[in-house]
């Protein structure tokens, strides 16, 4: 298998990559305890957690997979996601994401649209999506006109920075918590009076020692790479065929020598393709 990118160890994999976040959080306890630290309160899960949970209301109509899902004992929903790159489009994914949710939470003729859960969306990141140097941006939606005036719809969407650097508003817990989670060290465990963090880190190294985990991790390595490769096929073959295409095009307007010129200038191309619609 040609493997283009190196694989990362296990052991070297922190709380923001992928895998290992949503190993950890399969752990009941594990997502309990950050979740309080996150919200500030005692949280009880009331069924286990999924990860890689998918949502969907239509077929026709783009699904969404949830890194973890969960509800607690007072049926409040969390989806916690944790999010490495900025794509650009974060605050309209989780407009999204909220909508598919939402969709889902009332049974077929339900008339009372009270009884729909109050919902926490959490995106945990390590830049700052909003540029304000702050590692918490919770938003609920408000009266422009009177801010202090809350819809109270039930709904929070709180994005956690870990590169901020403005402690207002925030425990010393949360902000050792963000620091752990893009390190995943132990110089994150010397670093913090939090029995919590410190619980989360015994945890997390049991994870990385577990023989069954390292199989996992390295079976969802392979897929990745396989996915990684067929994609890379079929876009090379489509490339193929709009090349093909283009040169036949060209030829029937008897445009031989932009065949030539096409070959060694990519710009020329892009503009060509443009041009054919192709």
């Amino acid at each position: 298998m040609n493997q283009t990118t190196k694989m990362k160890p296990l052991q070297d994999l922190t709380l923001l990559d992928r895998f290992l976040f949503s190993v950890a959080m399969e752990d009941s306890a594990i997502f309990e305890s950050v979740l309080e630290i996150i919200l500030g309160e005692d949280i009880h899960l009331l069924n286990s957690v999924q990860t890689e949970k998918e949502l969907r209301t239509s077929p026709l109509l783009r699904s969404i997979r949830m890194d973890v899902y969960s509800m607690d004992e007072k049926t409040r929903i969390y989806n916690m996601e944790a999010q490495k790159k900025n794509t650009g489009n974060l605050p309209k994914r989780s407009r999204y994401y909220q909508a598919l949710l939402d969709s889902n939470l009332l049974e077929p003729g339900s008339v009372d649209f009270n009884r729909l859960n109050p919902c926490y969306l959490i995106m945990i990141t390590p830049f700052d999506l909003f540029g304000l140097s702050r590692y918490r941006y919770t938003f609920q939606m408000s009266c422009l006109e009177h801010p202090s005036l809350l819809l109270e719809d039930g709904s929070v969407r709180i994005f956690l920075n870990t590169h901020g650097t403005d402690p207002e508003n925030n425990t010393p817990e949360l902000i050792d918590l963000l620091n752990y989670m893009e390190h995943t060290n132990q110089q994150c465990i010397k670093d913090t009076t939090s029995s919590k963090i410190k619980e989360l880190h015994k945890r997390i190294c049991t994870i990385k020692s577990n023989e069954e985990i390292g199989v996992r991790y390295m079976q969802a390595w392979e897929e990745k790479v396989m996915e990684r490769e067929e994609w890379q096929e079929e876009g090379a073959q489509i490339e193929s065929t709009r090349y093909s295409q283009l040169i036949l095009n060209l030829a029937r307007d008897g445009k031989n020598e932009l065949i030539i010129q096409a070959a060694a200038d990519p710009e020329l191309l892009k503009k060509l393709y443009q041009e054919y619609q192709l």
